[in-house]
């Protein structure tokens, strides 16, 4: 008896370059917020910016794959462990492929 194996086809979508902006809400400023997700951003091998808000929030502009920053996404929802996140908005948009590594914006 043969068998024949076809080869696994990933979802066009989770293979995708894509780009996200991210806004958090909550106490995210001055517990290490913007660290933690520098950190996190960059051992997922995701692309952009982080910065603080003028209102008390966070937003990030962030290009990779969208699976990782879906998961990306999950740890803002947690953050470090001062922080106290209520809410994470995401907007969906193409890629730019303006940045090549992860930092805090000023």
């Amino acid at each position: 008896m043969t068998v024949s194996v076809m080869p696994f086809m990933a979802d066009p979508i989770e293979t995708a370059i894509v780009r996200a902006m991210i806004s958090v809400a909550g106490r995210v400023q001055g517990v290490g917020y913007r660290a933690f997700t520098v950190r996190v951003a960059s051992s997922r091998g995701l692309q952009g910016t982080v910065r603080n808000l003028d209102d008390g929030g966070v937003e990030l502009e962030v290009e990779g794959l969208k699976t990782r920053i879906d998961s990306l996404i999950e740890d803002l929802k947690a953050g470090p462990p001062a922080s106290r996140v209520s809410t994470v908005k995401v907007e969906w948009g193409t890629a730019t492929g303006r940045f090549v590594d992860f930092r805090v914006r000023y």
